[in-house]
């Protein structure tokens, strides 16, 4: 029988999540023109590994890496009716495990974590034009609340 476990990331899985961290920027290529070309990192998994302030996640199925998802504390702006926020991002799934609830499970733990830090308020942006991921969002409970626009 196939078994998810989600656990704690630790210092010696920074290579397969440096890794899914590539293959995430990839997958959002198409949705923003306005990223460089040629790698680039959007965290410091590593030092996001060993804060308090932040809660790095890693999901196997059957001991293989399945995906990953992390919550970070963030503070509120002074017109935000909270002090301090938790921002989720590097919500990644390998493409043969998706449609399985592994990103659900993964953020049923970090609302965990940011109860247990004291956080009520829980935030993400997701690409417009990623319908599926805004639907696995609007499964666990997430509702749209603001649109960012560009002009170039």
């Amino acid at each position: 029988m196939e078994e998810i476990i989600i656990r704690k990331a630790m210092p010696e899985d920074l290579p397969v999540l440096l890794l899914a961290e590539q293959e995430l920027i990839n997958a959002e290529r198409p949705f923003d023109p306005t990223l460089v070309p040629g790698e680039f990192y959007y965290y410091d998994l590593e030092e996001m590994i060993e804060s308090e302030d932040a809660e790095v996640l890693i999901a196997t199925w059957d001991g293989l890496f399945a995906g990953c998802g992390h919550a970070s504390i963030r503070p509120g702006k002074p017109y935000n009716n909270f002090d301090r926020q938790a921002f989720l991002g590097f919500m990644y799934v390998v493409p043969e495990h998706r449609g399985k609830d592994i990103i659900q499970r993964i953020i049923g733990e970090l609302k965990k974590w940011t109860e247990k830090k004291g956080l009520d308020e829980i935030r993400l942006q997701v690409y417009a034009d990623n319908i599926a991921a805004i639907k696995a969002y609007e499964k666990v409970g997430f509702e749209k609340l603001l649109i960012d626009m560009r002009l170039k």
